[in-house]
């Protein structure tokens, strides 16, 4: 259970870096101390997580469903965006993604060698800090948010 704890708290600090402090805060009438709980991994923390309507109304306006993502991947479950039906937070429609399939292979290569550059990185002296082990998420979730749009394109292509 300590390690699904530590994963969520993790991700929970993407979506609030992801929306932005100040903003979070604004969205969901939370202080930066009572964000900052709910994804510090002190041991006086561990048992404090964000409330599921905090992280629905944070995810509305992220660039990417972090929190919901990692509930998805403790289960096993691929997520999939339904641009038909989507909209933003004030109920307008989402415009289209730029580019198409070939863009999308361009774009995928390019964030796997910047993956692979910072793995090299970490791996020089054989040890992966927490810092560098951040910034490998980071990129693996770049890595997953091109991997997405390439999905959505073929589908539209194939549809």
């Amino acid at each position: 259970m300590a390690e699904i704890g530590t994963y969520l708290k993790k991700h929970t600090e993407a979506l609030v870096k992801d929306v932005g402090i100040e903003a979070a805060c604004q969205i969901t009438g939370k202080s930066k101390a009572t964000l900052g709980r709910y994804y510090s991994d002190n041991s006086e923390h561990t048992d404090r997580f964000m409330p599921v309507d905090a992280v629905a109304k944070l995810e509305q306006e992220a660039s990417y469903p972090h929190v919901t993502s990692a509930l998805a991947d403790l289960k096993n479950i691929t997520l999939s965006y339904d641009t038909k039906n989507a909209s933003n937070s004030d109920g307008t429609s989402t415009t289209a993604r730029s580019g198409g399939v070939n863009a999308d292979v361009i774009a995928l290569s390019q964030r796997f060698a910047f993956l692979m550059s910072e793995y090299q990185t970490a791996i020089e002296d054989g040890i992966i800090t927490v810092n560098e082990a951040k910034r490998l998420l980071r990129e693996t979730v770049m890595l997953q948010h091109v991997l997405l749009d390439m999905k959505l394109h073929l589908e539209e292509e194939s549809a």
